[in-house]
């Protein structure tokens, strides 16, 4: 059996967790078209007959780093490169971003096979363009595969799962076969609150809100889960929970229905919204608030 890490990387925006998702046939990471919308490296585990790749998603990689947060981001992406085995490059269509440049740079100093992953194919309709594309990429750096795929509507994903499990080493499995994941389910709980946030109120608030799980108990017909939603005004604050607080009962009964799905029972959900002045620019709130070097 082949067995190894793979990382996701690129930049935002551009369907690294929408891939991962599709890859395992299972929703671990948070999606909207807001970029940035990933903050922290998530594990998904995909075990098959062929082996076991482990997939890294991660931060898309930005030049931003005006904000204490921006700089997390940015070096949790590039430390994901330390120890994987097979990287993937994901684009979101047949161009280069200025940003791609230190991108490459950084691929060249890790000196790990990279598949390059044309994500949104399907949105492309001149084959002769698109292989013009396909030409260049391979002048510009020596990829070990050019993969176009529809991360969204799962084509040719069977095509990429194989040519990552035929690069990855022979070793036995890291994880138990019926393993998905690292991470606790009360981290997804988080998440899954601060998709709905940003779906609804991308526009508004797009970067200025974090959610904290308080209280998780357990209970055998019930789950009882107390969360903070933490935004840097008091402005903030009034749009989220909204007039006579519609938004915050229409983010609440959203997040509640996908966390009962990912848990598999009843929940009761209380959200709290709380003035953290400047949260994203303070490493000690950041800390406190799971942004860790550790993950």
């Amino acid at each position: 059996m082949n067995c190894g890490y793979v990382a996701l990387i690129g930049r935002p925006n551009v369907g690294k967790s929408t891939l991962m998702n599709h890859l395992l046939g299972q929703k671990l990471s948070i999606t909207s078209r807001k970029p940035q919308t990933t903050r922290h490296r998530i594990l998904g585990i995909k075990t098959s007959e062929a082996g076991q790749a482990i997939f890294m998603d991660t931060p898309g990689m930005h030049s931003d780093e005006k904000r204490v947060l921006n700089r997390y981001l940015n070096k949790t992406a590039d430390s994901t490169l330390l120890g994987v085995d097979v990287v993937v490059w994901v684009l979101d269509g047949l161009y280069w971003h200025e940003y791609d440049e230190r991108i490459f740079k950084k691929l060249e100093a890790a000196g790990l096979p990279v598949i390059l992953v044309v994500n949104k194919i399907d949105k492309i309709k001149d084959k002769q363009t698109a292989m013009a594309f396909f030409a260049e990429a391979k002048q510009k750096y020596p990829f070990e595969q050019i993969v176009p795929v529809s991360a969204l509507k799962s084509t040719n994903l069977d095509v990429l799962e194989q040519q990552i499990m035929a690069l990855l080493p022979e070793a036995e499995p890291i994880y138990p076969e019926d393993q998905i994941t690292d991470r606790p389910e009360r981290f997804f709980v988080a998440e899954i609150v601060r998709e709905k946030l940003t779906r609804r109120l991308g526009d508004e608030l797009p970067y200025a809100m974090t959610v904290e799980i308080e209280l998780y108990e357990e209970h055998p017909d019930l789950c009882k889960i107390y969360a903070n939603i933490w935004v840097e005004r008091s402005s903030q604050k009034s749009i989220v929970i909204g007039k006579q607080g519609e938004m915050l009962k229409k983010i609440g009964t959203e997040a509640r229905l996908d966390i009962e799905k990912l848990i598999g029972q009843k929940v009761y959900l209380q959200l709290w919204v709380k003035v953290k002045k400047g949260w994203s620019d303070n490493e000690r709130a950041l800390h406190g608030l799971g942004f860790t070097d550790t993950e």
